[in-house]
């Protein structure tokens, strides 16, 4: 019996139980399609937080109050022994060398209001830096003066959101914003951002550090964020800061560097596990589709008793016979793996049309993987009925008409 005979003894015998093919075909499109679908998504998420993270530049360090510790993920912040002040910034900018730009950074929220308009929102205190390590556009205006970092003024610039919802759309630029009891002059309108690394810059109002200290009346900084010249020094710099800090702090480590590389490497290590095991999860319903097509088989085979016993009379051999009902089971899953990649590309093209910022993407490797496991599925779960079929007795099974 060659592979075409084979096939051809397969498709005929599934065109016999269209009803119990196509129900079987469909479990596997259904269990290829969620592994396949939830992978992708899963991998759209990684790219995106990477992304959002890499777009910061894979020179940058960041200072944070308090000692962590971690242990080869996210880091867990400990005590704060010191705070991390205006002074301690200023220090780092003087004596570290080879040290691009610096921004501290405090955050707050407030009720911003103008006029009878007002919302509760977050406000971010920094310096001119942050534009340029943030890589961020002012739509209209300018950024925060650049100046010294201990040096407020009572200006602002706010997001695109908090300029349509409380001026009205109007230009904001040389208006008085309120937050909280403080009064600020609006100078600039940032360019849309959205949501990136945890804050919605389009829903924010953006004012000096030194101002946003006394508005929250904070005695320590949120973060530093210090620019290096280049990747290749970064390590030198996190060296140079330490001391600093340490020598500020009367001798005591109390505070944590964090590299951008690292950082990336703890999201990527998160996510791979998370759409690993999403993967693991669907992968559950491809099973089950296994189990629909060991019945479908039974079934096939107990209906076909006579027609196996036909077989064995006019010489078709055991072997012969376990081929041919595992082409049927191969052919049950690879239509419903096939299906099922088609259904999960179309479901993943509608999510970054209504998602735009997810990139959902599958990769090559999930759908080889789905491939490989729904054909893998029909050969091992077709094997107890095909070995079943392969030692009926033929006089016993002609005798079953």
């Amino acid at each position: 019996m060659s592979p075409l005979d084979l096939a051809l003894f397969a498709l005929k015998a599934l065109r016999g139980h269209r009803l119990r093919s196509v129900l079987s075909t469909l479990g596997v499109a259904i269990g290829v399609a969620s592994v396949v679908l939830l992978t992708g998504l899963g991998e759209g998420a990684r790219i995106y937080v990477t992304g959002e993270l890499a777009t910061l530049g894979s020179n940058l360090l960041i200072v944070l109050p308090g000692k962590v510790e971690t242990s080869g993920g996210l880091p867990l912040i400990g005590g704060v022994p010191h705070d991390l002040t205006l002074a301690d910034a200023e220090a780092i900018r003087r004596r570290v060398a080879l040290v691009t730009r610096l921004a501290p950074i405090t955050v707050g929220q407030a009720t911003v209001s103008c006029g009878s308009l007002n919302r509760h929102i977050p406000v971010l205190g920094t310096t001119s830096d942050f534009q340029e390590i943030r890589r961020l556009r002012v739509a209209r205006g300018e950024f925060l003066p650049p100046g010294e970092i201990d040096r407020g003024s009572p200006v602002c610039v706010v997001g695109t959101k908090v300029q349509r919802e409380l001026f009205a759309g109007a230009n904001p630029l040389g208006q008085t914003l309120r937050v909280g009891e403080w009064r600020f002059r609006v100078i600039g309108v940032m360019a849309p951002k959205g949501e990136s690394v945890g804050f919605d810059l389009d829903d924010i109002v953006i004012i000096p550090v030194a101002t946003a200290m006394k508005v929250f009346d904070q005695t320590t900084l949120f973060r530093v964020m210090i620019e290096a010249n280049s990747y290749e020094v970064l390590g030198s710099v996190k060296g140079q800061v330490k001391e600093v800090m340490i020598a500020r702090h009367g001798g005591e480590e109390d505070i944590t560097l964090i590299t951008q590389d690292s950082v990336l490497a703890s999201f990527n290590k998160i996510f791979t596990a998370l759409t690993l095991a999403l993967a693991g999860i669907a992968a559950i319903s491809l099973t089950v589709a296994g189990i629909g097509i060991m019945n479908v088989m039974l079934v096939s085979v107990s209906e076909r008793t006579s027609e196996i016993g036909l077989m064995k009379a006019v010489g078709v051999t055991q072997r012969q016979i376990v081929l041919a009902f595992l082409a049927e089971a191969s052919l049950l899953s690879a239509a419903g793996g096939i299906l099922g990649l088609i259904t999960a590309q179309v479901l993943v093209r509608l999510s970054v049309q209504f998602l735009p910022d997810l990139p959902a993407q599958v990769p090559d490797w999930a759908v080889m993987s789905a491939l490989f496991i729904a054909v893998g599925v029909g050969l091992v779960f077709g094997v107890w009925p095909a070995r079943r079929a392969s030692k009926l007795d033929p006089i016993q099974a002609l005798a079953r008409r």
